[in-house]
């Protein structure tokens, strides 16, 4: 790429061709003020915070738009561009709601950042209180316009990454509002609860239904018995909330906090991605040898399974009927580890600590209540452990390691690569084909399936069967895959066998309860995070767990039995995509 000289703030700069003047000046060290940018998304101009002066040029730009040219003099700091930029700021600050301390974005908002940097201690307008209701209508995602910016990055990334459309800016002027169409609550429009509205929201406008105080009052119930249990993405991600590296492996950790809190018992959500592989397994094998509907799609995401019932719902019967592993955990938990340990189901309260804001939804689905009780009662995602960890005043960094209670909690590498892009498919890959060909595989790391950019396909000869996969991660490009399957079945042709789709782009590691902020680089760490995981774990496929197989002896006696299906699977139903 050709390269181009320019001034900026009169340092000589040299940068590549087609960049803009935010991208330029950040090569050059100089920092320009943003609000509405972000680097993972296409910058929009939206705010004005990052206005510049360009020599010879009329009024002031916007940095994060305005490409940058051979020969410019930029300006960053100019009286009229200080001036400029408060006075934006002010505005701004001037309708948000005056109370930091008690939003749940205190210490991570991007606009707090901002008037801390910019030092704005008093306004230059008088405050406007909007007066809007909250929206609470979703079981996963709250909505409060009072505190939204209008930046727009909720929008852009339901629209074009996600290309869901629940939301877009409705009203005019001093009134418009991020919203569902036709004033329609979160809950009752096409939202899949995905979060990724709320990872790239600068302010507290969009957040998490946080049921801490819930889980508070259940520890604290002596007729309680708490069990817990933790997502393979959130045991590299949850020390980013601590001042660690992402992609750091603190799983003992977290086994230690969860003791300290209070739980009763720690399970590991590794422990039911390994018993989703046998159950989503042996159910692809049965279709492929019995004639049942291909592709075979999985059904781990509760995000996708809402976007595939609205959207795709002519596939329902291509979806694994296997739940996920949080609730395949949650249904054990009241049964088999009730049953075996002669505890009361009734007294357990089931806790999933969960990446994903999708999954408080999924557990309040009616269908998933196969022990008689809903099988998890409460879903938390990992910024709320972190902060029920800081409530208490955990030295999390500083914690030694522990251990996880048997029985639900020991797990594979395939397990633990559940949490990022194309980990489904190759875990299953490990077991579908030692199981198929009734030999041990030498390979173990199916590295077609990885990586994060569009779709990855993949044929492999599993004893004379050319088995065709495909992987996609973000609904944007699964709504692409998914469209091209249905042009091929409109055909009469099979383009795959097996599908892994993730609602999140990236995966699990990049679930909407993730810690904020977050960006494309600290979603690489994460993964990278798990598959060094998974190369050092002893156990690396998942028909290999001993407490798997000891479940299927003392309990469910083989995959798809009859309890398995009763207790690990279940069913979806057709959406109105014009609710």
């Amino acid at each position: 790429m050709s390269k181009i000289k320019l001034s900026i703030d009169s340092l000589q700069v040299e940068v590549e061709e087609g960049i803009s003047i935010l991208e330029a000046s950040k090569k050059a060290n100089i920092k320009i003020p943003t609000l509405c940018y972000h680097k993972d998304l296409f910058p929009s101009g939206a705010c004005g915070l990052c206005v510049v002066e360009v020599e010879g040029e009329a009024g002031l730009k916007r940095a994060c738009i305005t490409q940058a040219k051979e020969g410019m003099k930029i300006r960053t700091n100019t009286k009229v561009v200080r001036d400029n930029r408060k006075s934006i700021l002010e505005l701004v600050l001037a309708s948000h709601p005056e109370d930091c301390l008690e939003c749940i974005r205190h210490g991570s908002c991007e606009l707090q950042a901002m008037a801390e940097q910019m030092e704005v201690r008093k306004l230059a307008y008088d405050w406007y209180d909007r007066g809007l209701p909250i929206d609470r209508s979703s079981k996963s995602i709250v909505r409060d316009m009072n505190k939204c910016i209008g930046c727009g990055r909720c929008i852009q990334v339901c629209k074009e990454i996600q290309t869901v459309e629940a939301i877009d800016f409705q009203g005019r002027g001093s009134h418009t509002i991020v919203s569902p169409a036709v004033g329609k609550g979160m809950g009752d429009s096409v939202c899949v609860n995905c979060g990724q509205c709320i990872v790239y929201c600068p302010v507290g406008a969009l957040y998490e239904r946080e049921l801490i105080d819930h889980v508070w009052e259940a520890i604290d119930n002596p007729e309680k018995e708490v069990v817990v249990q933790i997502a393979p993405a959130v045991r590299v991600a949850l020390g980013e909330e601590f001042g660690m590296e992402p992609g750091e492996l603190v799983i003992g950790k977290i086994y230690q906090a969860l003791k300290i809190l209070g739980f009763d018992k720690i399970f590991d959500t590794n422990f039911s991605a390994d018993l989703t592989i046998l159950e989503e397994g042996t159910e692809f094998l049965n279709r492929v040898s019995n004639g049942g509907a291909l592709p075979l799609i999985t059904s781990c995401s509760p995000g996708w399974i809402k976007f595939a019932e609205t959207y795709f719902s002519d596939f329902l019967d291509n979806l694994s009927t296997a739940k996920s592993p949080q609730q395949m955990l949650g249904a054990l938990a009241k049964t088999y580890y009730a049953e075996m340990n002669h505890k009361d189901p009734s007294k357990i309260v089931s806790v999933s600590i969960m990446p994903c804001t999708a999954k408080k939804y999924e557990s309040e689905r009616p269908e998933m209540n196969s022990s008689e009780f809903q099988d998890v009662d409460f879903v938390l995602t990992t910024r709320e452990l972190a902060r029920m960890i800081r409530q208490v005043g955990i030295d999390f960094k500083n914690l030694p390691d522990a251990k996880a209670d048997s029985m639900l909690s020991s797990y594979t590498g395939a397990a633990t690569i559940f949490g990022a892009t194309g980990g489904v498919m190759e875990a299953a890959l490990r077991t579908a084909i030692e199981v198929k060909t009734g030999k041990v595989i030498s390979r173990i790391d199916f590295t077609e399936v990885r990586g994060i950019e569009g779709t990855k396909e993949a044929t492999l000869d599993v004893d004379g069967l050319k088995l065709k996969v495909a992987v996609a991660n973000g609904l944007g490009q699964a709504r692409k895959l998914m469209n091209r399957v249905r042009e091929a079945r409109d055909k009469g042709e099979i383009l795959y066998h097996f599908i892994e789709v993730m609602a999140c782009p990236y995966g699990c590691i990049g679930g909407g309860g993730q810690p904020i902020p977050s960006d494309n680089e600290k979603k690489l760490k994460r993964i990278e995070g798990l598959y060094k995981e998974d190369r050092n774990l002893p156990l690396r496929k998942s028909h290999l767990n001993p407490e798997v197989t000891a479940v299927y002896e003392k309990y469910l006696k083989q995959p798809n039995s009859e309890k398995s299906h009763h207790l690990l699977h279940t069913h979806y139903h057709k959406r109105n995509p014009y609710q």
